[in-house]
């Protein structure tokens, strides 16, 4: 007679599989739902902390193994599903429920950040998480151009209603002020707008809470961290030395401030020629040094590609317009450690981030 299989055995088998970025079994961590059992078909979901899960294949297939070794067990059945944790920090501003604020910072300007903003904004919500962006930059708001919107929807009860591309919810000075019109404002009007984008924005409930900031350590940073409490921050650098430079006075803003650093991408980290080879144009390794020096985790390296600039031009970011390049494939990929850095914080507390997360 086969072995009876029960919920204890199954799991058992379970509870020896590790959730690689957050360091303890799927059964501790509450991951393993809706588990049932028919002769010897098991059938269960695995509820991951984010629909980007960089790792979810490797989780399907360890589970998958664990419970196919269990005596009895002919067939497995998983259903991959994802519930995003919640910071914990009260974000009284804002009226709808924003479970992760993350803002996009660097010290100097020209080095992608709006870019690296918004391509991770669409590489999360096309996982399947809700997602805003929030165009911080008052005085060169480039995200509306980027994302192909042109206008605000109508208001409703009073509240600005956010525009929607590439099911991102999206506002930005941009949308409020006529093309051209230079904003010639000092720092109180920028620490008024800021807040209003907060409060007076009909945002749906986010899971991810994308900023793009200013370039800089100046104002706009200072006005978002004590306005809004984040998630943590995320810095853009080039590989190139003066950048990283800039990136580090921006990166030791927000240790100053208390904010979590999330992690540093570098950004135009290389040039692929035709015939294979890659052209340094900025140096190399930059982006690694900065992370490794401040020991902070290193989302990793988006590199050059015309057709970047192109898309970002026309409203076709390159997640849309070219999925498949390398540089979509890369953002992609750093969209997903953020999202994983991102769990592991409100899990685990930053204490227990791990300091490189390089492949």
């Amino acid at each position: 007679m086969a072995n009876a299989i029960t919920k204890e055995s199954v799991l058992a088998a379970l509870s020896k599989v590790q959730e690689p970025e957050l360091h303890n079994d799927l059964v501790t961590l509450n991951m393993i739902r809706d588990l049932e059992l028919d002769g010897g078909k098991v059938k269960f979901t695995i509820m991951l902390t984010t629909p980007a899960c960089p790792l979810r294949g490797q989780i399907e297939s360890e589970a998958r193994q664990a419970v196919l070794s269990v005596g009895g067990v002919e067939s497995v059945e998983i259903k991959m599903s994802s519930d995003i944790p919640n910071d914990g920090r009260m974000r009284g501003l804002v009226n709808a429920t924003v479970k992760n604020a993350i803002a996009v910072g660097s010290g100097k300007g020209g080095v992608g950040k709006s870019t690296v903003s918004v391509n991770v904004a669409i590489a999360l919500a096309q996982s399947g998480a809700r997602v805003g962006l929030m165009d911080a930059d008052i005085y060169g708001p480039n995200v509306p151009t980027m994302m192909g919107i042109e206008k605000l929807p109508p208001p409703k009860a009073n509240k600005i209603t956010p525009a929607k591309a590439y099911g991102v919810e999206v506002i930005s000075m941009g949308l409020l002020v006529k093309p051209g019109q230079p904003l010639i404002w000092r720092g109180p009007m920028l620490n008024s707008a800021i807040r209003q984008f907060l409060s007076d924005v009909e945002w749906s409930e986010l899971d991810y809470l994308i900023i793009d900031l200013p370039p800089g350590t100046g104002d706009a940073a200072l006005s978002l961290a004590q306005a809004l409490p984040l998630s943590g921050a995320v810095i853009v650098t080039l590989p190139q030395l003066v950048s990283l430079e800039d990136a580090s006075r921006g990166l030791n803003m927000f240790k100053q401030l208390e904010v979590p650093i999330l992690g540093v991408v570098e950004n135009m980290s290389y040039l692929e020629l035709p015939d294979g080879t890659r052209m340094d144009v900025f140096g190399s390794g930059g982006g690694m040094q900065l992370a490794l020096g401040a020991q902070v985790p290193f989302l990793g390296q988006a590199p050059m590609d015309p057709n970047v600039r192109i898309g970002g031009d026309s409203g076709k970011p390159i997640l849309v317009s070219e999925p498949d390049s390398p540089v979509a494939k890369s953002l992609r990929e750093i969209a997903e450690k953020l999202a994983a850095q991102v769990s592991v914080a409100a899990l685990g507390g930053m204490n227990e981030l791990p300091i490189n997360i390089v492949e």
